[in-house]
């Protein structure tokens, strides 16, 4: 399993004080000391994820309370499976019910999305990434659910490797200037470059670039491009094939040879997978 992020208890803190604030109301009409048992129900096949998150509502909100779970992050589910049972106090239950399963289906939702492409582009060699867009608040924790559904995290944000885009390139003054000045401030993290046509992808080659982000291209100049990568350099640079990708095309893109395919729809465009919680 990939390791946990050091931020998920105050992930749970956060949501928790969003939905109680000074109080669960509703939860104070049942009788301070009933105790219930509970379980979670999926109503769709998925791929489950966000367990960790889950058991971290219930310990915020009531140490006593006994989660047991019959399924682990990462496994497939099926519709009308058993996720859990919890046991315990009924207005803790109650109180903590929204925020655990919302935290519980967003996540599984992006690792079941991301299954879903790391399934289409299977045997080709293509590794599925991630992006930044991602729910905010929820970016090391939908990354996480990422790596659960199979795909790889592409970067946590701006500060842990170099993505010279456009803009980058536009104020440096050119892709080599771009990729010698990150060479020079931090020779020890990845530098990849934004390239939208051939004649870019060899500048950024040239200039001795990681990792070469290959934007919107058409399947022909893919094609190209890793032709080039091997020819200047025996493919040294790793190529990610990036935008309009889904689905319907992903293999086809990862047939053109390219490394990575990244992809923000798993962690932008998700719909929550459908879990209830049910007192027994």
């Amino acid at each position: 399993m990939p390791e946990l992020p050091g931020d998920f208890a105050v992930v749970v803190a956060a949501a928790l004080v969003e939905d109680i604030g000074n109080g669960d109301i509703s939860a104070a009409l049942i009788p301070a000391d009933a105790q219930s048992t509970a379980q979670v129900i999926s109503r769709e096949d998925a791929v489950v994820c966000g367990t960790a998150w889950f058991n971290e509502v219930f310990r915020q909100l009531d140490s006593h309370i006994v989660v047991d779970w019959q399924v682990r992050d990462g496994d497939v589910i099926c519709t009308n499976q058993t996720l859990c049972s919890l046991t315990g106090n009924s207005r803790s239950l109650l109180s903590g019910e929204r925020s655990a399963l919302n935290l519980l289906q967003t996540l599984s939702a992006t690792a079941t999305q991301t299954r879903k492409f790391v399934d289409a582009v299977s045997g080709t060699g293509a590794v599925i990434l991630d992006t930044r867009k991602t729910l905010p608040g929820l970016r090391t924790a939908q990354k996480y659910a990422v790596t659960c559904g199979g795909g790889s995290n592409h970067r946590m944000g701006l500060f842990d490797a170099f993505l010279i885009k456009e803009n980058h390139i536009l104020a440096a003054g050119s892709i080599a200037e771009a990729v010698a000045s990150a060479r020079q401030q931090h020779a020890e993290l990845k530098v990849e470059v934004e390239v939208e046509n051939l004649d870019e992808v060899r500048q950024a080659l040239d200039a001795g670039a990681d990792q070469l982000l290959l934007d919107n291209m058409a399947l022909a100049t893919l094609r190209e491009a890793v032709m080039l990568n091997r020819e200047k350099n025996n493919g040294h640079a790793r190529l990610e094939a990036s935008g309009g990708v889904n689905l319907e095309r992903v293999s086809a893109i990862a047939d053109t040879g390219v490394d990575f395919i990244s992809v923000g729809s798993i962690t932008k465009d998700i719909r929550a997978v459908d879990l209830s919680m049910r007192f027994i």
